[in-house]
Formats: structure tokens, C-alpha cells, sequence
């Protein structure tokens, strides 16, 4: 097995094992605590209206506004883990076809693999601040992902152009 598939296959491979260790933790430990804070500031929110207190039902509902934000954030953490980890294997498996040399095959499956890390990652630590560089994070490590499938595909495209010739 090359080194590019083998990258590919035991990161993704890693990876899901990551990123269902993060989703069972944060199952477990956190996601309740959060549901808990988005309900209790809806309510909130409602009994303020109710009692006709605006500056009660805007606290309460910008309470709500960072609970949302910061749950969103957490599950899409988790699914782009395990997500971009299965795409990671299955490029593995058929990584042979991109028609590179190997050592072009590492740099793509490096940045496949750094990739999928960071941009979750990038998201993960939007959790933690609004500014702008957990979203820059995010943005590269999506940026490694796509030049590395734009990368891939184009060999596949190279191998395919090169059979069709012959």
C-alpha cells in the first residue's frame, strides 16, 4: 500500500475515532447543559414578554441568540469530523487512480488530512471567540480540503484523458 493511501485511510480512520469521541463527550457532558440554557432563555423570554419587560425579553432572548450559536457549533463540529474522516477513507481506497507520482500524492493526502482537522477545528474555536481568526482557521483548513480535491480530481481526470488516448 502507498504512503498517500495509507495517510488517507489510518487519518480518516483516525479522525472518526475522533470525532465520535468528541460527539459521545459532548452527549454526555455537555449538550444538556446547553439545551437547558437555549430552553431557559426562551422562556425567559416569553415571561418577559408576557409582563411586557422589552429589556428583559432582549437579554434573554440574546441569551438565547450565544446558546444557539454555541450549540450549532458543536454538532457541526462532530458531523464534519466523522463526515470529512469517511471522505478521507474513501479517497484512500481509490487514491491509486490519481495519476501523480507518489510523492504529489503525499502533499494532496497531507492536505486532505490537515485539512480535515483544521477547518473543524476553526469551527470548534468559534465557540470560544467571535473574531476573526477561529473564522480564518476555518476557512484555510476548508481551503486545504477543496485544493486537495480540486488536486486529486484532476489527476483522476489526468489518468482517465490518458487511458481514453491510448
Amino acid at each position: 500500500m502507498s504512503g498517500s493511501r495509507r495517510l488517507l485511510i489510518i487519518g480518516g480512520i483516525a479522525l472518526a475515532v475522533w470525532g465520535m469521541s468528541y460527539g459521545l463527550w459532548y452527549a454526555v457532558f455537555a449538550e444538556h447543559q446547553a439545551l437547558d440554557n437555549i430552553g431557559a432563555s426562551l422562556a425567559g423570554g416569553f415571561a418577559a414578554a408576557a409582563d411586557r419587560n422589552t429589556a428583559g425579553m432582549e437579554t434573554s432572548l440574546e441569551q438565547y441568540k450565544e446558546a444557539k450559536y454555541i450549540y450549532d457549533r458543536q454538532v457541526d463540529v462532530h458531523g464534519h469530523w466523522i463526515g470529512l474522516a469517511m471522505l478521507l477513507i474513501v479517497l484512500g481506497i481509490g487514491f491509486d487512480r490519481v495519476n501523480f507520482s507518489e510523492r504529489l500524492k503525499l502533499f494532496l493526502a497531507l492536505g486532505l488530512v490537515l485539512g480535515s482537522v483544521v477547518f473543524p477545528l476553526g469551527v470548534l474555536l468559534q465557540t470560544m471567540s467571535h473574531g476573526p481568526l477561529p473564522r480564518a482557521i476555518a476557512i484555510v483548513g476548508s481551503g486545504f480540503v477543496i485544493a486537495a480535491l480540486l488536486g486529486s480530481a484532476a489527476g483522476v481526470f489526468a489518468r482517465d484523458s490518458s487511458l481514453g488516448a491510448g
